[in-house]
């Protein structure tokens, strides 16, 4: 791969994987830029991710988390293309929403990125190994990717926003038809959401379940979790920085009261048996005291409660993210013995909730 191409990409990875992505809009009423970004995304997507980088930067908990990542050797390619184009993902990209369409066993991703571009350099940059196709107006930009046939293709829709794709056809993104169904029931989840920076909504595919239980830590394992979270319809993940924590809020949601109740029990029932294997005396002698409390309070600090939006049921959980917490997790998980928990112990009753995340 000619070296111009790698650093192309490497820019490319950076801002679709930016969240552990004449254009017709969704008939939106005007507002915030944010709410403007999200009216772009395309309404079969089975997940969109929001990022506001700008306001992130400035939250303590972000600041430590910078402090706590790692941070990978500078590579010289990347460098020589912050050079070339003034542009660098830590310092000028602003915002970013992501649409994750899946298709088969592939997936194809629209990205809206917002940021200080330098258009005229990274047009001219572009073009060193792609090319571009100039039709009704655009110039939609081309790069391969990978030394293969496909593309990574990319659009300025203003000097300060640019769209693109790693699908063949940018334009059918740009020129979708969206259903006003469809576009109401995206905006809902958006609003509810409207004081969170960083969030992901998820349009249930009955196979999200299998996906979590499988990356779950042992102790918090369960096939009876995972069934009731594939009966879902929708789930929401939001992060609020709270000076040097992060409020993350999760909500699945349904039709069912039946799954609501369920799912109630089994994430209590879940949180119950951590606390009783961190309690656990084996654990207690292999786990660092200091990592067992963070972890207990980061499961104390757990709330599960019921939402009747009426039309919907909702189970919420809340839960508050530490410095504390990214150091010991940096450091090695819990010992959390596996359970499968049937019948749950009650371990507290939810409070009823009303109103937005």
């Amino acid at each position: 791969m000619k070296k111009q191409t790698k650093i192309w990409l490497t820019v490319i990875v950076i801002l679709i994987a930016a969240t552990f992505f004449g254009v017709r809009k969704w008939s939106a009423p005007s507002g915030s830029v944010r709410e403007e970004m999200l009216s772009l995304m395309p309404t079969d997507a089975s997940a969109v991710v929001f990022a506001d980088f700008a306001e992130l930067r400035q939250a303590p908990f972000v600041a430590q988390l910078y402090t706590w990542t790692p941070k990978p050797q500078a590579d010289a390619d990347y460098v020589q293309f912050v050079k070339e184009t003034d542009f660098d993902y830590e310092r000028d990209l602003d915002r970013i929403t992501i649409a994750v369409e899946k298709r088969g066993q592939d997936s194809a991703l629209f990205a809206i990125a917002d940021g200080k571009f330098n258009r005229q350099k990274i047009s001219a940059f572009a073009l060193k190994d792609g090319a571009v196709l100039k039709t009704a107006g655009r110039e939609i930009f081309s790069v391969p990717a990978n030394g293969t046939t496909k593309k990574i293709s990319f659009i300025f829709l203003r000097n300060d926003r640019i769209a693109l794709t790693n699908d063949s056809n940018l334009a059918a993104f740009l020129d979708a038809q969206r259903r006003s169904e469809e576009v109401a029931e995206w905006r809902t989840r958006f609003e509810r959401l409207a004081g969170s920076p960083l969030f992901a909504v998820i349009k249930q595919n009955a196979a999200l379940g299998d996906v979590l239980t499988a990356h779950a830590p042992g102790g918090l394992r369960s096939p009876q979790l995972s069934t009731l979270i594939d009966q879902l319809q929708w789930i929401t993940v939001a992060g609020k920085p709270d000076n040097d924590r992060l409020r993350v809020v999760a909500e699945g949601e349904c039709l069912g009261e039946n799954t609501v109740r369920q799912l109630t029990d089994v994430v209590n029932g879940v949180l119950i048996l951590a606390e009783g294997g961190l309690n656990d005396a084996k654990t207690r002698q292999q786990l660092d005291p200091g990592m067992r409390v963070t972890y207990l309070e980061l499961l104390k600090s757990a709330d599960v409660s019921k939402i009747d939006r009426g039309d919907s049921k909702s189970v919420r959980l809340v839960f508050d993210l530490t410095p504390g917490f990214l150091e010991a997790a940096r450091k090695a998980p819990p010992a959390v013995p596996e359970t499968t928990p049937n019948k749950p112990p009650a371990r507290k009753t939810p409070s009823p909730a009303k109103g937005r995340t």
